[in-house]
């Protein structure tokens, strides 16, 4: 009680705590978890994907893509640029900054088509850009063939040196999940352009629902004018979505700024409120026209009023906007990816959804470096948060880039230190 006393204090303030990052958690943890080291010796992975076979797909950033068997083989399919060790590379292909190889993704009619989707970054067109690709891959999953960018469009960050927030390649989304329609989703990010979130032609700062060639789906309403494989739009950065086991809706994981990391339950057509453009809401003039970190060189603006400034759902510019259901308690530590739990063997947490947070070093402190388990609750077709837990790790604290529930029932964590780690119930 005391700490969460100093903790609301530290918000009044603008003052850091330098402690636990549980702080911002409620509930208690019931569940003991076992812990297993899959894969290590990687390369910053960034993704997963699994068949029911417990055959897995995953991503390195600035190295390929792989695919690990159920006998624990590992085969190299598809590189970046001239990396070696791979059958075959894209060579418009790059990394750079948070940029490179993201998403990725089975077709769930896999065991006939063979095709998989893969989100990365490309030099192929100036300015570059960021492509959802489509691969068949082989028998014996040992290649790919017949790439095909079924997206090619959403906006990559150039080099700027006037810019002067972040370097190139920042803010991007990345996350590549099939919905329980069957519909092909990507989520994108602002690159830091401050015209993009709003924008209704350009594909980033939204959430895309298409099909399997890329083409709009057909139940989409965005607004009047908005390009037709737009589900929602004015994102800051989404890398999460996950789709709610009982309701099938669509959930968002979305970074904050200096404040406010944001859940959000979506509606077709609707608008995440981020706008980041200089006057608007009050504002002046912003670095760049760019207001997404503003005032952040104010030491003594704390997050309330920060958010105040530049909030990351304006709802006095966009009343109508879709509210977020957590918000991080004013905090922003890098949320990242999120998966539903399923199964008995999660106990209490049967349907809650997990969700990984990267962490923010204060003074070379990480803070935050954790997985949240949010327990929700349906009441009348509105989704609420009724309790947050945060999990008790059998592993060190890491940067949880992404979490994927495999076949088994276990929960999957790709860490930015190089690993993916495998989390199963106890008894």
């Amino acid at each position: 009680m005391a700490y969460q006393r100093a903790f609301v204090a530290s918000l009044l303030t603008g003052t850091a705590i330098l402690a636990s990052p549980a702080f911002a958690q409620v509930g208690m943890n019931t569940t003991s978890l076992q812990h297993e080291v899959v894969l290590d010796g990687l390369d910053s992975p960034w993704d997963i994907a699994f068949l029911d076979d417990g055959t897995m797909l995953f991503s390195e950033k600035c190295n390929g893509l792989s695919v690990r068997l159920p006998d624990g083989t590992v085969n190299a399919l598809y590189g970046m640029g001239d990396v070696d060790g791979y059958p075959s590379n894209g060579s418009d292909l790059f990394c750079e900054g948070q940029a490179g190889m993201m998403g990725v993704a089975f077709d769930p009619e896999f065991e006939t088509n063979r095709r998989i989707y893969v989100y990365a970054t490309s030099d192929m067109s100036d300015p570059h850009t960021n492509r959802l690709m489509r691969f068949t891959v082989n028998e014996d999953f040992t290649a790919v063939s017949n790439r095909v960018d079924i997206v090619d469009d959403v906006p990559y960050k150039m080099e700027d040196s006037d810019h002067p927030f972040g370097g190139p390649g920042a803010h991007n989304g990345g996350r590549v999940r099939f919905g329980p329609e069957g519909a092909l989703w990507l989520t994108t990010g602002d690159n830091h352009n401050p015209e993009i979130p709003q924008s209704p032609t350009l594909m980033g700062s939204k959430v895309l629902r298409i099909q399997t060639d890329g083409s709009a789906h057909p139940d989409n309403t965005p607004p009047e004018g908005f390009d037709k494989r737009t589900y929602t739009y004015g994102h800051r950065n989404v890398q999460g979505i996950a789709f709610h086991p009982e309701t099938g809706d669509a959930i968002i994981t979305e970074h904050g700024p200096w404040h406010s990391d944001e859940i959000t339950v979506l509606e077709n057509g609707g608008n995440g409120g981020w706008d980041p453009r200089d006057n608007m809401a009050g504002r002046g003039d912003c670095p760049d026209g760019y207001c997404g970190y503003m005032p952040n060189q104010d030491e003594g603006m704390n997050r309330f009023e920060r958010a105040s400034f530049m909030p990351m759902t304006d709802f006095e510019t966009y009343p109508d906007a879709m509210p977020p259901i957590w918000e991080n308690n004013g905090w922003s530590q890098g949320i990242s990816s999120a998966a539903f739990l399923q199964g008995e063997q999660w106990g209490e947490w049967d349907g809650a959804l997990a969700v990984g947070l990267l962490g923010i070093g204060f003074g070379g402190t990480p803070i935050g470096q954790r997985i949240d388990v949010i327990e929700l609750e349906t009441h009348e077709g509105e989704i609420s948060v009724r309790d947050v837990t945060e999990m008790t790790l059998p592993m060190p604290p890491a940067r949880f880039r992404s979490l994927v529930l495999g076949p088994d029932g276990s929960l999957y964590t790709a860490v930015d230190g190089g690993a993916v780690h495998k989390l199963t119930p106890g008894d």
